[in-house]
């Protein structure tokens, strides 16, 4: 569990697709747009994404070793709320300055200020801040799956992660594959998508139940 928060930190406040509104993205003709050219589009265009997402962890062996499902909604810049559902239920908030993991089991909230948490890892541009070459080598990946791939290659060397795989159905993303530094790819398929929608009012904020154990991690 502790791995998936970890490379869900690494993706805070990416958006998800190019198209606004509906549930699927434009019908564009396959082959007259590179996958890269999708790639920026989709940073481009989207702030508010809502999707059912199913996340895995597999070993350097290829073993598939945590499993896990739940529902998010996010908006640019920084904020997001990931609900995980199943095997256990965990929330992880972001109001753009802090993020809040509360763990239901522990009755613990975890709260750390987001440029302590993000640094310098990749979730720095994929909240678009930055243009994604700024600290990103950007090369297309053969496709596989019936996907165009996007690999993106962190220019720093201390990002923790080799690489990012973005696999698009048209203008759609469809499964984000992250490889980390130890040999883990953890895996992030997207369904029900909804864009540019209005988030239901307090998406963003967190309320301690009664009894819950607040802590607060400074920045080092």
């Amino acid at each position: 569990m502790s791995h998936f928060v970890i490379a869900l930190c690494v993706v805070l406040c990416w958006p998800l697709s190019a198209q606004a509104g509906g549930t699927q993205g434009r019908d564009s003709d396959a082959g007259a747009v590179s996958a890269i050219e999708r790639l920026h589009v989709f940073f481009k265009n989207t702030r508010v994404i809502q999707a059912d997402f199913q996340q895995s962890l597999m070993d350097a062996r290829g073993n598939r070793v945590q499993e896990a499902s739940g529902t998010l909604v996010m908006q640019r810049p920084g904020k997001f709320r990931w609900d995980y559902q199943k095997p256990y239920h965990q929330l992880i908030v972001a109001d753009g300055k802090e993020i809040t993991i509360y763990d239901e089991d522990l009755q613990q909230a975890t709260i750390k200020a987001m440029t302590g948490v993000i640094g310098s890892t990749p979730a720095s541009l994929l909240s678009g801040a930055q243009p994604l070459e700024a600290n990103f080598n950007i090369s297309e990946a053969a496709p596989k799956e019936g996907l165009e791939w996007v690999e993106l290659t962190p220019k720093l060397p201390d990002s923790g992660f080799e690489h990012i795989r973005l696999g698009f159905h048209r203008d759609d993303l469809q499964v984000m594959e992250m490889l980390d530094s130890f040999g883990q790819t953890t895996s992030l398929r997207f369904t029900h998508m909804k864009y540019n929608i209005k988030p239901a009012p307090g998406s963003f904020a967190f309320t301690p139940p009664a009894g819950t154990d607040i802590v607060r991690e400074t920045a080092q």
